[in-house]
């Protein structure tokens, strides 16, 4: 048996449209980051971009368990001294709810060239509109 290893120009991708609201954010966004790595095909490789892409809509009503909407905190650094700034998730929500699904995410995927490639797939909606529906993005069965 050989193992076959897959190309960059033998790679389909597929669109999946996934709806955020009542999902818990850390189980969402492990499934996204799979997706996006091309974990659910049969011809993975981990060194080749194969994951498909990925349309989050409703990223306002994502739920997170326990006190983190308050407690939760991201910290921001300009690079001067004592200029660090925190925000928190509700902060997030009112303002840009993307973020909050898109560092999920970012944070699940490996850090290197590869990865930055690979969240340029991932396309974040607040609401239920989104411009990708000439791409026909199919339910997101995993």
């Amino acid at each position: 048996m050989k193992t076959t290893l897959a190309k960059p120009a033998e790679i389909e991708r597929s669109w999946y449209l996934v709806d955020a609201s009542e999902e818990t954010l850390g189980r969402l966004a492990v499934r996204i980051a799979n997706v996006l790595r091309g974990r659910h095909k049969p011809s993975y490789t981990p060194h080749i971009d194969t994951g498909d892409y990925v349309v989050v809509i409703n990223a306002d009503k994502v739920k997170l368990t326990g006190k983190k909407e308050e407690q939760k905190q991201y910290m921001f650094y300009t690079g001067y001294m004592g200029n660090e700034h925190y925000r928190n998730v509700a902060d997030f929500r009112a303002k840009r709810p993307e973020f909050i699904i898109e560092n999920a995410v970012k944070g699940m995927l490996p850090k290197n060239k590869l990865a930055r490639e690979m969240i340029k797939k991932l396309k974040v909606y607040a609401g239920e509109e989104h411009p990708h529906g000439a791409q026909e993005p199919t339910s997101f069965p995993f």
